[in-house]
């Protein structure tokens, strides 16, 4: 019997333009929103030059974050502790802003400002920065080099998120898959592993999320994983405590397993089967979905915007997943494992794919739209670049999905019309009958293998593996015995490779910041003004001789910010042995050759010995400026100096 590939119809097709035309409206009219906090300003800024010492430092966020007592750490150029360590609160309606106190009595220097903490969406994150009293100086601290939540811990850590995601698509949508499509399944003993084994992944993945949870967002040293009062800190967060209400809700999934594949399994009455069924099913789904809401409440649908409408969509959306890739899981298996599967349950397991698809598809649309924000964030941020490789390999799975159609067609196709149901019982019992002779028979061989094994363990190890050879190739005589099924095990077993990339792209979503919030915070930046921009100030040594008494010595100039328009100009004046030395006078000339711009004259102040000062000091435009400075160290001894940098 020939069959064809059924085609696109017409209603998918319009399913999908209304998808693309929702999407676009979505994404255009995008209003601001923030998830995944990001730092979007400070006081002093980083680079900034202050003539005295603040009082405090404050960090402005693009939405709420936990502070913890050590999340402000302010080093002095040696690297002692600077601040107070006590963090305020300067939080005001929808500015979240903290600051740190500073201790009395600063001396001038350059001063590094380390921050850490976490977002409301659970995911660590740090940076630093410098800024300098008085003018810039050499500094001891270095800035770290791993960024929040890296290292071996948070690779651990993801590869934890990343298990933990793949054991509840098994477990989930295992169990919906011998519920609502396979029900002999519950009996058939490599369904039953593969659901155990998503049950035992889920659950070891979020205990080692819990242990590695408070190094994953502080130290980052492995061997903190076992501190009890990190732990104890951990339990006390919102994170903490979808982990734990995870781990309650596994108790009851183990309760769920056992009833599937013990008591359903054993059920022969249908009514008493039909029952349980449904009990089963109820309380399947409202553990999966309390098991769902422990990631939907506490990352990146809990915060921003519409988390009361976010939350449902991604409970949904994580429930329809499941149902999609877990049940396309045990269905592999089931082909490999169980040949006999019944052509129903595939065409049963087609009809609940395409409605997850369906479901995917509209939730994932809004979480798109809620997350990326526009058009610009889709193809400028890296959430956006990893959203379009998302739907790039679903929109594969969906192409080779509709293969796997094709092939469960020609399944249902090949089915004799005239078969009814009597004619399946007889069948049955006739493959009863003949199962039976098989097992008189092969228990006969057995006896007789059993007294050759007592004379000769030889001969024994000789039918051991006569017999391994012999069931291998009586599974592959089942497997190969229908070709339609065998193209079915090849299409759904591509589905599930790349359903594991799929899978593996997602959880790095889950940990990257939202392209909705990258590009609010570099607004944010922006709108703070010229100062706020990642600019360093000109500084640069000039040695210096007179040749007279007290005439060697070190300029050190300062031009902050050292771009186009208004700076503030800092020298400072000092012996070899790096003592101030006072001078009579010092003037500062610049000059753009290439324009045929200056020399420009400043005249600087004396502010202290050794230091003085110009405020400011104009740059009209870019370029490479020749910075002259001119030193008297008495009534007839000084010199020029000079120096070219390059500005703004």
């Amino acid at each position: 019997m020939t069959t064809t590939a059924p085609r696109l119809g017409t209603a998918l097709a319009r399913l999908l333009i209304l998808a693309a035309a929702l999407l676009g409206t979505l994404l255009a009219g995008a209003a601001p929103a923030s998830a995944h906090a990001a730092l979007t300003g400070s006081d002093p800024k980083d680079g900034a030059v202050v003539a005295t010492a603040p009082k405090e430092v404050n960090l402005t966020f693009s939405e709420q974050v936990a502070m913890s007592p050590d999340s402000i750490r302010v080093l002095d150029p040696a690297g002692r502790r600077a601040d107070t360590g006590e963090i305020r609160d300067l939080c005001s309606g929808s500015i979240v802003r903290y600051g740190v106190g500073l201790r009395a009595g600063l001396p001038d220097g350059t001063y590094t400002v380390a921050w850490q903490t976490v977002s409301a969406d659970s995911h660590p994150i740090a940076g630093a920065f410098t800024f300098s009293i008085g003018a810039p100086s050499t500094t001891s601290v270095a800035l770290p080099d791993r960024t929040a939540g890296g290292g071996l811990v948070g690779a651990l850590y993801g590869i934890a998120r990343y298990v933990s995601y793949a054991g509840f698509a098994v477990l989930v949508g295992g169990g919906a898959f011998v519920l609502a499509c396979w029900p002999r399944g519950a009996s058939v003993r490599p369904v039953q592993q593969t659901v155990v084994r998503g049950w035992l992944a889920l659950t070891g993945a979020t205990l080692a999320m819990l242990l590695l949870r408070s190094p994953y967002t502080g130290s980052g040293e492995l061997s903190d994983a076992f501190d009890l009062a990190g732990l104890k800190a951990v339990l006390e967060t919102k994170t903490g405590a979808a982990l734990t209400s995870r781990l309650l809700l596994l108790g009851a999934a183990a309760l769920f397993v056992a009833v599937l594949f013990g008591a359903y399994a054993r059920r022969t009455d249908p009514k008493e089967k039909k029952d349980l069924s449904f009990g089963l099913g109820l309380g399947g789904t409202v553990v999966a979905a309390g098991i769902a809401g422990t990631w939907a409440l506490a990352e990146h649908a809990s915060t921003g915007l519409q988390p009361g409408i976010a939350m449902p969509v991604d409970i949904l959306h994580l429930l329809a997943v499941a149902a999609w890739l877990g049940g396309l899981t045990v269905l592999l298996v089931s082909l490999y494992k169980a040949p006999s599967v019944e052509r129903s349950a595939v065409e049963r397991f087609s009809k609940v794919a395409f409605g997850a698809v369906a479901v995917l598809a509209a939730t994932g649309i809004y979480q798109s739209w809620r997350q990326v924000g526009s058009w610009s964030a889709l193809t400028g941020t890296r959430y956006g670049q990893l959203l379009l490789v998302k739907i790039g390999l679903m929109c594969v799975l969906i192409g080779i999905a509709w293969i796997s159609r094709r092939w469960t067609q020609r399944l249902a196709d090949t089915k004799p019309t005239g078969e009814t149901g009597e004619g399946e019982e007889a069948g049955e019992a006739e493959e009863g009958d003949e199962a039976g002779e098989g097992d008189e028979a092969e228990e006969r061989e057995e006896a007789e293998q059993n007294g050759a094994e007592a004379a000769d363990p030889e001969r024994a190890a000789q039918l051991a593996r006569q017999r391994a050879a012999v069931a291998t190739a009586r599974r592959k005589r089942e497997r190969d015995a229908d070709p339609e099924r065998a193209g079915l095990r090849r299409s759904v077993l591509t589905e599930a490779a790349v359903a594991v990339v799929l899978l593996a792209v997602t959880t790095v979503l889950t940990s990257t910041e939202p392209g909705r919030t990258e590009e609010e915070a570099a607004r944010g930046t922006a709108a703070s003004g010229p100062a706020a921009v990642p600019d360093r100030p000109v500084d640069i040594r000039l040695p210096f001789d007179t040749g007279g008494v007290d005439g060697k010595g070190v300029v050190r100039l300062s031009l902050d910010p050292g771009r186009t328009g208004a700076n503030a100009l800092h020298l400072f004046v000092e012996r070899p042995n790096g003592k101030p030395l006072d001078v009579p006078e010092i003037k500062v000339a610049l000059t753009l050759e290439a324009k045929n711009v200056g020399p420009l004259p400043v005249a600087p102040d004396r502010i202290q010995t050794g230091h003085w000062s110009a405020s400011g000091v104009q740059i009209p435009m870019p370029g490479e400026w020749r910075i002259q400075v001119t030193v008297r160290t008495s009534d007839i001894d000084q010199t020029t100096i000079e120096k070219n940098v390059k500005i703004g």
